[in-house]
């Protein structure tokens, strides 16, 4: 009889070990659902209609060039600037001689001389004389330099006398002057032997 009780006495023991309350709760929301976790790959994440169009760059190819059909890709900056100039003429025997590049009278009191090499640029040098005295002394480019010539009353003798031929045909330049006013009054060119001169008369009124 007293194994009954002890018996009976853990059943119901455990019996009521085993109904806990649960704490009441108001919470009516839905459940959220666990999101799968993300690997992240360490590149930006892409839109969907960004992922499903292939880049541009990825479908175009690189544009081959052909040296051989486009020698300008194989050209410096200084023969670009070479090829804007015509070769010189042939050194012909005449341009020994000495050239006149005309006259023409001013009132003003200097008159500005440009002249650069309009050919092949090979360093062509010329010394400028007015009235016999020496003036300066010029190295052709494929620019224009500027000369200012102070004139005397009267008559001005400008002079252009070749140094050299430079590495290509004879001494060749173009020639222009303008008056105080700034006025264009003569547009020459010369090819010269070395020690040939060019020679412009200006009258000052």
């Amino acid at each position: 009889m007293k194994f009954i009780y002890t018996f009976l006495f853990i059943f119901f023991s455990a019996l009521s070990y085993g109904q806990i309350d649960l704490p009441a709760t108001s919470n009516t929301g839905g459940i959220l659902k666990a999101e799968p976790e993300k690997k992240s790959s360490g590149f930006p994440i892409l839109r969907s209609e960004e992922s499903n169009e292939e880049s541009k760059y990825l479908r175009e190819k690189p544009k081959e060039i052909d040296f051989r059909e486009k020698p300008n890709n194989l050209k410096t900056a200084g023969d670009a600037v070479k090829e804007k100039w015509t070769e010189d003429k042939e050194a012909l025997e005449k341009y020994r001689e000495d050239q006149y590049l005309g006259d023409f009278k001013t009132s003003g009191k200097f008159v500005e001389l440009y002249c650069r090499d309009h050919q092949f640029v090979d360093g062509d040098q010329v010394n400028i004389y007015v009235n016999g005295k020496f003036v300066q002394r010029v190295v052709l480019g494929g620019g224009f330099t500027p000369v200012l010539v102070t004139l005397e009353s009267g008559f001005n003798n400008i002079e252009f006398q070749a140094l050299n031929q430079g590495s290509s045909g004879p001494n060749t330049a173009q020639l222009k002057v303008l008056e105080e006013n700034g006025n264009l009054v003569a547009s020459k060119e010369w090819n010269l032997l070395a020690g040939a001169k060019a020679s412009l008369i200006v009258v000052k009124e």
